[in-house]
C-alpha cells in the first residue's frame, strides 16, 4: 500500500483523562486509504528532546468528515508535546504504515476484539470496518479502572461492549482473560492488542481453546519503515521488523511460550 508524507491539521485535540486524550486530523484532501491495524508516524515539533518520530495506532477514520483519530496515552515528552497542539495546528504524520488485521470470509464467525490500555485504540476501527461488511463484533475491553475505560460510546455503535476492570469500579473485577464471557460464548476468531503480558494470556487461551488469534504488537518503534531495526521480533520465519510485518501477527507465526 503506497505511503504518503502529509501535512495534517488539528480538528480536535481533547483530553479523555490525566493519561490518553484524543487527536483529530484532517486535510485539505481526501485523507489516503487506512487499514484497520496499521498506524501513523507523527513528526514531534516544539520537544528538545523528542528526536524521532512517535508510532500511533489509527483509532478510527471517518470519511463523512475526512478526520483520522489517534488516542494517545502520555507517557514522554513527545506524547506530551503533542498532547499541547492547539486546533489548527500543522503535524507532520507518515502514513499508513504496517499490515492489517485479516478479515474472514464467512460472515457467520463470532468474532471477539480484545484491548487492554491503550490497546483499545485500533479495535475501533477494526470493528467499525467489520459492522460495515456485516459482522457482529464483541469487544471485550480491560483498564486498570472505570475511568481508564474509554470510548465506550464510540465502541457500543459497533457490537456489545463487555468490560473489565482491576479494582472492579466497572465491568467484571480482574483481566480480560477473567471475563465470564469467555466461558459462555465460543468464538471463532479473536483479535487482540494491549500489554504483552495480557496478549500472551489472550493468545494462550486462543491456543488452548483452537480459536484463530491475531496480535497487534507494540514493540518500540522509530522509524516505521524498517530501517534501524528498533523493533525485531523473532517469529517462527526468522526476525522480522513489526514495522514492515507486522504490527499484526497470527500467533502461529509467533514464538511465544504459550
Amino acid at each position: 500500500m503506497k505511503k504518503y508524507l502529509l501535512d495534517l491539521k488539528v480538528t480536535e485535540n481533547s483530553p479523555l483523562n490525566n493519561n490518553y486524550f484524543l487527536l483529530k486530523l484532517t486535510s485539505d484532501n481526501q485523507l489516503p486509504e487506512m487499514l484497520p491495524g496499521q498506524f501513523v508516524e507523527i513528526r514531534v515539533d516544539g520537544s528538545t528532546t523528542t528526536f524521532l518520530r512517535r508510532p500511533i495506532s489509527i483509532n478510527f477514520v471517518d470519511r463523512a468528515t475526512n478526520e483520522l483519530w489517534l488516542l494517545v496515552q502520555i507517557v514522554g515528552d513527545g506524547t506530551r508535546t503533542l498532547s499541547q497542539l492547539k486546533v489548527g495546528d500543522n503535524v507532520n504524520v507518515m502514513v499508513p504504515l504496517g499490515n492489517s488485521f485479516s478479515i474472514p470470509s464467512d460472515k457467520s464467525k463470532k468474532l471477539l476484539l480484545i484491548g487492554g490500555g491503550v490497546g483499545t485504540a485500533p479495535m475501533l476501527y477494526l470493528g467499525a470496518q467489520l459492522k460495515a461488511q456485516g459482522y457482529t463484533p464483541v469487544f471485550l475491553l480491560g483498564a486498570r479502572s472505570a475511568a481508564d475505560l474509554l470510548q465506550l460510546d464510540e465502541f457500543a455503535k459497533y457490537g456489545e461492549v463487555f468490560t473489565t476492570t482491576e479494582d472492579a469500579s466497572a465491568g467484571e473485577k480482574g483481566y480480560v482473560t477473567n471475563h465470564s464471557i469467555l466461558t459462555t460464548t465460543k468464538f471463532d476468531q479473536i483479535y487482540t492488542c494491549g500489554p504483552k503480558p495480557m496478549m500472551m494470556a489472550v493468545a494462550a487461551y486462543a491456543k488452548r481453546s483452537n480459536i484463530a488469534c491475531e496480535v497487534s504488537l507494540e514493540n518500540t518503534m522509530a522509524c516505521g519503515i524498517g530501517a534501524c531495526l528498533c523493533c525485531v521480533e523473532n517469529t517462527k520465519e526468522g526476525h522480522v521488523c513489526v514495522c514492515t510485518e507486522g504490527p499484526v501477527f497470527n500467533i502461529e507465526k509467533l514464538t511465544w511460550q504459550i
